[in-house]
């Protein structure tokens, strides 16, 4: 059966107490909303997204990321609520699945099993040990009776346990005949989506409850809502990788974008941060180390290296305090305390304790290149734009500001020069 779906993303996010949007707040490196929308596209190629509180911010990530969405603004003030944010919204399928944006923990296994079956109306629902403070879902026969909020259960409904998850699919005619027929005669004046079961089971078509798991339906809105998504999130991303094949010391201390990918046999140790799009290819990212939107191929860092944005290591060994920052380094050593930005460094080169490649001028950023089987000594400032060419020594020490050629030792110091008895000239002698 063909799915269209609709993702509710309007809302304002009060409780988060932010001036980001509620749906672009990121877990694991992505924004709630983008997570909601991966599992949407596992099953549809007709996804429509529903907005109206910074709703021209909110499309304007969504297009950055995604192609081929489709955007409906909500018209709050005359139709606020769940069912006016329906309102207008045309999709092209046979069944509709609505989603809510905040929903970032949701699978596609889920997805699946609410838009499975040939009822009109597949309703997600929950058990809960604690009901309390939400509307009860009444069923009889395996078919949802009616919801009833809590402040109008009688004593026996009280005492379910089945409580509304919030996701729908419909039989996308019932949702054309319904939607338009909502009202907003309640204490809120607000045209709610519930009140679509009411009116299907009135016609006597079939409503199915479909139960889901808290943890996949858990609504984010609040930081502390926030804080559990991401801890739920890093433990699927860690298993999953764990079982396919990667290695990590004390997992719960390590995160892990949800964007990062690792291939061969790689190895995290504690404390270790993997962020933003990193390939780890067959490496070893040691303590306390972190790796941003890079590429780490056949190499280690660390413990307590850092490795920036837009860098690619190849066969390469970096250090405790070593940052690298935009910068492609194959067969290299960096052993400790160096800062490489801006640079390529070829094979066979060694890179000493203290060196710092001085790529910014206060308006621009410069260009290193390294060329083989240099050695460049400790504490050297390499200011840039600088060339090194192959099979060059720099002498400990140095300052380097022009380019160097094959095969030259290359040294920039003060000479050095000796005070005799000085010390006890300046102090008297004891």
């Amino acid at each position: 059966m063909s799915i269209s779906v609709v993702i509710l993303a309007a809302g304002q996010g009060t409780r988060m107490k932010s001036s980001t949007p509620k749906v672009l707040h990121e877990i694991s490196g992505k924004s709630m909303l983008f997570h909601a929308i991966d599992a949407a596209q596992e099953i549809s190629d007709d996804i429509t997204i529903v907005l109206y509180h910074q709703a021209t911010r909110i499309q304007e990530e969504i297009e950055a990321n995604y192609s081929g969405m489709h955007f409906h603004l909500q018209d709050a003030k005359q139709f606020p609520g769940t069912g006016g944010a329906m309102k207008g919204v045309k999709t092209k399928n046979s069944r509709t699945l609505i989603l809510n944006g905040d929903m970032p923990l949701i699978t596609k296994d889920s997805l699946l099993a609410l838009t499975s079956g040939e009822a009109d109306i597949n309703m997600s629902v929950i058990k809960l040990h604690n009901p309390t403070g939400y509307g009860r879902v009444i069923i009889e026969d395996e078919k949802v009776l009616e919801i009833v909020e809590q402040k109008d259960c009688n004593k026996t409904q009280l005492l379910t346990s089945t409580v509304n998850a919030g996701i729908y699919a419909v039989d996308t005619t019932l949702l054309e005949k319904y939607i338009p027929a909502l009202n907003n005669n309640n204490a809120q004046a607000e045209y709610y989506l519930t009140d679509i079961i009411k009116m299907a089971v009135d016609e006597g078509k079939s409503v199915n409850p479909v139960y889901v798991e808290e943890e996949e339906f858990k609504g984010v809105n609040s930081k502390l809502d926030l804080a559990h998504a991401e801890e739920i999130l890093q433990r699927r991303i860690k298993i999953k990788w764990m079982q396919a094949g990667v290695s990590m010391r004390l997992p719960e201390t390590i995160y892990i974008d949800s964007r990062a990918t690792f291939e061969g046999e790689c190895m995290l140790e504690n404390g270790v941060s993997i962020q933003g799009a990193s390939r780890i290819i067959s490496s070893h990212i040691k303590t306390h180390s972190v790796v941003e939107a890079s590429h780490i191929e056949n190499s280690d860092v660390g413990p307590m290296g850092r490795v920036r944005p837009n860098s690619k290591l190849v066969d390469t060994h970096i250090g405790n305090f070593v940052e690298v920052k935009k910068s492609t380094l194959t067969g290299v050593k960096a052993g400790h305390l160096a800062y490489i930005g801006d640079a390529t460094i070829d094979e066979g080169s060694n890179i000493g304790a203290g060196v710092i490649t001085c790529n910014y001028d206060g308006k621009n950023k410069y260009q290193t290149i390294i060329g083989k089987n240099v050695f460049v000594g400790s504490d050297t400032q390499l200011v840039a734009p600088l060339t090194l060419a192959d099979d060059v020594m720099v002498a400990a020490g140095s300052t380097i500001t022009k380019d160097v050629e094959q095969g030259s030792l290359v040294l920039s110091r003060t000479p050095q020069k000796s005070i005799k008895n000085f010390f006890y000239k300046f102090f008297g002698k004891k």
